[in-house]
This record gives structure tokens, C-alpha cells and sequence, in this order.
């Protein structure tokens, strides 16, 4: 081999090589465990991963995510956990109150960030918001008095209802914070005159018996828990109440962008958003324990006046004034 012909090849090694490596995550990437419900990308994924562009991380490149997901099946969530631990993961994200705790109860050194939780205290997450010390903190979705706000909206939304149907998902949150969110429902109910039906939905395949149950019980009505699983599941949800011409409000936006009547909640994409930033400064030295715990100060109620006139629905003026948004 001729010098010049030497030369040629090794500079096409030298050219290739980083031409090669540049869809490879580099050996210091961070890596991010991601656990959650559901598999599929969502606008609160989306925003989880827009704030850590915004912060100058890029999947693939300088950041690994390792996505694990339940797909509703809550007793798969301490396994997949674990996982994650095997994977010596830098910090776990945990949607959802039970992936928090099986986050939790499978390490006390990697740091969790968790999100969509009812009350981080009640759910033994941590023991104070302000100083959670150990190594948990995140976002909590709201407390249990949101229940009865939007029993509240259903009323003003379909007047005359007497009684409401609740969908939840048993399991989704520790028994303790179940009978409080049911005793919540029940008193909100009793002050608005109506009755309240409480429907269970394990999993997917109980969502036809569910609102089988709701109309035979007669419900004008329908207010949605939110789940990790009931989230997922939000468009055939939103079907279903449609097609049993059941007026219904959500706990996320999320639904009315998929067609529901209307929505009152956290903004989680706000929510996924600051969840980077708790990690950005976790994986730069911060430790969870002095982050506090955030909670919401704002809710947003989304009104679909598409779906209301599909369910033959007038919106009083009254309300319509108080949404953050109205879809045409």
C-alpha cells in the first residue's frame, strides 16, 4: 500500500467514526428510568421530553430513557420497578401513585421524581411537603376536594341530574386514600342533591359491563377518576360515554382534546415540564429530599361545545364564562 493511498483510508476512518457514533448515546449519558401505565407517547410524555430539550438533553445523544410500562396491569408494576433498579438508572420518573410506591419500595438510593399523585403525605410518599428529605419528591395532581368540584360542573352542565356515575380504577391508590376520595365524593353529592354510583374498571375489559351498569342504574351523568390505566384508555372512554349519551367531566384535557364534554384539572403538560427540571437538577447534584413537593395553584376546566351539542346540551353562559378555554 502506497502512501497516499494510507493516508485516504485512514481519513475516511477518522470522518466515519464520528459520523458513526453521532446516533449513539455517548458513554456519560444520563440514563432516566420512565415508569408509568401506559406505552403510549402522549402529550405529557411529550412535554416530559420537550423540557429536557429545553434543558440541552437529547434522547439518544446525551440522555438514555428506559421506558417501562404496566399497560394497566397494576400487578406488574413492583417488577418492572426492579427493573429499572437492575438498570442502575440515574433518577425514575414514577406517573401515578403506585408506581411511585413500587419505586420506592425498590430503592432508597436512586432519586424518584413522581407525578400525577393525589396527596404524596396520605400515600406515604414522603412525611412533608416543604422537605421531603430521602430521596422522593415530584408533583402532586390535586387534593381530594377536586372530586367534588366537578360533581359541582356536572350539575351546572346537565341541570336537573340526579344521579352521577363515578369510574375508577380500585387499586390505583392505597385504601386509605380510596375511602377518603369515595366519603369526599359522597358528601359533595349529598350538598348538591344528587346520588352517586360508584363503577369499578380493573382493566380495559371491564369497561363495557361498567357503562352497562351505569345506564341500567339509570345515571344522567359521569365523572372519571383519573388513572394511569383510565388515562390510556381516554379515547374509547370518551366513545363509550358518547355512545351512552352519558354527559361526562375528566380530570385531564387530555379527554377533551379526544372529544369529551369537558375537563377540570391540573395542566399536566405544565406539570410533565417541571418534572424535568426537578431531574435536570437531580442528575446535576441536587438532592430530592430538599426539593419540595409541588402542588397545584391553578385548575383548568376545558369545555367541548361540539361534544355538548352532540348530547344535546345548552352550556349556561355562567359557566362557559368561568372555563380557561372553549372548543368549538
Amino acid at each position: 500500500m502506497d502512501r497516499r493511498t494510507f493516508l485516504e483510508g485512514t481519513g475516511a476512518v477518522l470522518l466515519a467514526a464520528p459520523l458513526a457514533a453521532e446516533g449513539q448515546p455517548a458513554g456519560n449519558a444520563a440514563r432516566i428510568g420512565y415508569l408509568t401505565g401506559s406505552n403510549r407517547p402522549g402529550p405529557s410524555r411529550e412535554a416530559f421530553l420537550q423540557g429536557l430539550r429545553d434543558l440541552g438533553y437529547v434522547e439518544g445523544r446525551n440522555v438514555v430513557i428506559e421506558y417501562r410500562s404496566a399497560e394497566g396491569k397494576l400487578e406488574r408494576i413492583p417488577a418492572l420497578a426492579a427493573e429499572l433498579v437492575a438498570l442502575k438508572v440515574d433518577v425514575i420518573v414514577a406517573i401515578g401513585t403506585p408506581y411511585a410506591q413500587a419505586a420506592k419500595q425498590a430503592t432508597k438510593t436512586i432519586p424518584i421524581v413522581f407525578t400525577a399523585v393525589a396527596d404524596a403525605v396520605t400515600d406515604g410518599l414522603v412525611t412533608n411537603l416543604a422537605r421531603p428529605g430521602g430521596n422522593v419528591t415530584g408533583f402532586t395532581a390535586g387534593g381530594l376536594e377536586i372530586v367534588g368540584k366537578r360533581l359541582q360542573l356536572l350539575t351546572q352542565a346537565v341541570p336537573g341530574v340526579s344521579q352521577i356515575a363515578v369510574l375508577w380504577q380500585p387499586g390505583e391508590v392505597p385504601e386509605r386514600t380510596e375511602k377518603d376520595l369515595q366519603k369526599e365524593a359522597e358528601v359533595a353529592a349529598r350538598a348538591l342533591g344528587v346520588w352517586v354510583q360508584f363503577v369499578e374498571a380493573r382493566a380495559p375489559a371491564d369497561f363495557d359491563r361498567a357503562f352497562s351498569d351505569m345506564t341500567r342504574a339509570r345515571a344522567g351523568a359521569l365523572d372519571v377518576v383519573g388513572s394511569a390505566m383510565l388515562f390510556g384508555e381516554r379515547r374509547r372512554l370518551v366513545d363509550l360515554a358518547a355512545k351512552n349519551r352519558l354527559p361526562a367531566v375528566y380530570p385531564y384535557r387530555e379527554f377533551v382534546d379526544a372529544g369529551g364534554l369537558m375537563s377540570y384539572g391540573r395542566n399536566f403538560v405544565i406539570e410533565f415540564r417541571r418534572a424535568a427540571t426537578y431531574v435536570d437538577r437531580i442528575l446535576k447534584g441536587a438532592k430530592p429530599g430538599d426539593l419540595p413537593v409541588e402542588q397545584p395553584t391553578t385548575f383548568e376546566l376545558v369545555i367541548n361545545l361540539k361534544a355538548a351539542k352532540a348530547l344535546g346540551l345548552t352550556i349556561p353562559p355562567s359557566l362557559l364564562g368561568r372555563a380557561d378555554e372553549v372548543i368549538q
